[in-house]
């Protein structure tokens, strides 16, 4: 098979970055990610940067209109593109040519003006880049706010804590669900302030120097953030990657903290746990081969999204060593994973939204369970009101001597023998889970209120903005 054809087949198959329904992505923002947008966001580029150089007097005036007309008119083949890639090493130049071949005859020597191919895919990425962080941002103020909910309605629903997948101390579940609202909440802000400052056009020309547009360079510039409503960066970017480390680092909190959520809620969701299950209609979660069963499926997806960014992280951290003006495959290799680690972070932001939205929380299973585990949990409370009176080693010897006893009227019958000079009634009260979790109120209205404090308000324009 040539070269020509695994390309065209390539591109046939593949109608959306990281779309898969082996992968449970995110419809939504795939459709921005796909091959049909990269194509538009490269035309949308060549477009506005006729534009910028309109305004900054370097080519005749409507060159940038007749440009968009002429490609409205004449949509670019995508597998002509492809094939066109292959031999050129990017898809800018057959784009390019496509182009040419379209616009009338008087616009023709001012297409791609003073541009290289990095800067209009690096600008296009970023064009699609800003769009799907936008609809990320959405559903993480989604998922931020269906977990606040649950944490203020479940502030004193008691739970037993586990710690190395053993019970541990009583928690509440709305100090579990604050827990996630906080993690979404700061991988939300690690993204907005990505998508506000950081996300850039490209315009540098062949080495980054802006020289066929002389001093009227820094105008075309902000002009071609200002159209594309990009910031506009203090120099190109062409081997400077720290804005694609930044973005893929905020991008991997996202999925990050979505894993989290949706490990808890796989984990709490086992049978023997049943503490909460996943909402969703008739056949959600269902099974092959075992009828009976009810998967948490989206938590699952989740959390494969997760297993799979630290790589694409990685892969993009890698690929930032790029040497001189114009890297010899660092670059290249940052596109994929690029779009691979939005189309995940955008995927794992709707889920978690979905998942918190619709989680059936059985609060009588968790009190059921917390009764389950006592009076050992209160193994901790014990040993706090024994040591002003015998000390920490031998509070710690009474107490594991008293669980040894058995139930909870034979630990504390036990322990008012022992000696160590504590009544019944304040041995009932310390084995009281309520007695240890007063503060938890408290924790749940401070993260709340964090929350709810770093709300992020609608984007404004960024165009043109230097950073």
């Amino acid at each position: 098979m040539s070269p020509d054809v695994r390309t065209r087949a390539a591109l046939a198959r593949r109608k959306g970055a990281g779309v898969s329904f082996l992968l449970g992505t995110a419809t939504e923002v795939d459709a921005l990610l796909g091959d049909a947008a990269l194509l538009e966001a490269m035309v949308a580029t060549e477009v506005a940067l006729l534009r910028a150089a309109e305004r900054a007097a370097l080519v005749p005036p409507g060159c940038g209109d007749a440009l968009a007309g002429a490609a409205r008119a004449n949509p670019v083949d995508p597998a002509t593109l492809a094939a066109g890639t292959t031999a050129a090493g990017n898809p800018v130049p057959p784009l390019v040519n496509a182009l040419l071949a379209v616009v009338p005859e008087p616009v023709r020597p001012w297409v791609h003006h003073g541009a290289t191919s990095q800067d209009v895919l690096d600008t296009a990425l970023m064009l699609l880049a800003a769009r799907a962080c936008d609809t990320a941002l959405g559903n993480l103020d989604a998922a931020c706010a269906a977990a606040a909910d649950l944490a203020d309605r479940h502030r004193e629903t008691l739970q037993v804590g586990r710690t190395l997948g053993q019970h541990a101390v009583p928690t509440t579940f709305g100090v579990t669900a604050a827990g996630w609202a906080l993690g979404l909440h700061a991988a939300r802000r690690s993204l907005a302030r990505v998508r506000d400052e950081t996300l850039a056009v490209q315009l540098g020309g062949a080495a980054g120097t802006l020289g066929v547009y002389g001093a009227a360079g820094p105008a075309v510039v902000a002009g071609l953030a200002e159209e594309l409503g990009l910031a506009a960066p203090a120099a190109p970017w062409h081997t400077e990657r720290s804005r694609v480390r930044d973005l893929a680092a905020a991008l991997g909190s996202v999925v990050a903290a979505a894993g989290k959520v949706a490990t808890d809620v796989a984990a709490l969701s086992a049978t023997e746990v049943g503490e909460v299950a996943e909402g969703g209609g008739e056949g959600h979660g269902g099974s092959s081969a075992m009828p009976h069963k009810r998967n948490p499926v989206t938590s699952v997806l989740v959390r494969a999204a997760a297993l799979r960014a630290p790589g694409l992280v990685g892969t993009l951290y890698a690929a930032s060593l790029q040497e001189h003006q114009r890297a010899a495959g660092g670059w290249h290799a940052e596109w994929q994973p690029l779009l691979d680690l939005l189309s995940l972070a955008g995927g794992a932001a709707s889920r978690t939204a979905e998942i918190l939205a619709g989680l059936h929380v059985d609060a009588a299973r968790m009190s059921a369970t917390l009764d389950a585990a006592r009076p050992a949990v209160m193994a901790e409370q014990l040993s706090t009101v024994l040591k002003p009176r015998v000390g920490r080693g031998e509070a710690q010897r009474l107490v594991a001597a008293a669980l040894a006893a058995g139930e909870e009227d034979d630990v504390v019958a036990h322990l008012v023998r022992s000696g160590a000079g504590l009544s019944e009634a304040e041995i009932r009260s310390a084995l009281d889970p309520r007695g240890t979790t007063a503060a938890c109120g408290g924790i749940v209205d401070r993260a709340l209120h964090e929350v709810a404090a770093g709300t992020r308000p609608e984007v404004p324009s960024r165009g043109g903005r230097a950073v």
